[in-house]
């Protein structure tokens, strides 16, 4: 059996990528199956981004054939400094302080078996076909 490798890059996800490193790493080198239960029961705000990422890269390699559901499983996942957007918040006297608005980029790959092919086994008409020539 092959085995099939892809991936899916979430950009600009908008919380800060320590606190997305820290759900990511809730789920990293675990089954698929496992790792969305870990996602849908965490309530970190992080969570969801995350979970629509692996879903992401789910749907991409079972585009790329038959894929043993069972058997996918998370290879690699990281999380990245996004763009950081620079904002001002008003202060006092007509000032403006500057912050800045970060963000995050989600990279997943993901790794499953394709399925075994059954081989045709012949049937009793075509068993049947070939005696009848082998008999003239």
């Amino acid at each position: 059996m092959a085995t099939k490798i892809a991936h899916a890059y979430i950009k600009g996800i908008d919380t800060q990528p320590r606190k997305t490193n820290i759900v990511a790493s809730l789920v990293r080198d675990r089954y698929v199956a496992d790792a969305v239960v870990i996602l849908e029961n965490t309530p970190r705000r992080a969570a969801k981004p995350v979970l629509k990422a692996i879903q992401s890269a789910t749907a991409n390699l079972m585009q790329s054939g038959s894929i043993n559901t069972k058997t996918i499983a998370i290879k690699r996942i990281s999380v990245t400094a996004g763009t950081r957007m620079r904002r001002y918040v008003p202060a006092s006297r007509g000032r403006a302080l500057p912050y800045e608005k970060v963000s995050s980029n989600i990279f997943v790959e993901v790794i499953g078996e394709e399925k075994a092919k059954k081989t045709a086994t012949k049937t009793e008409t075509e068993k049947a076909a070939k005696k009848e020539k082998e008999s003239k």
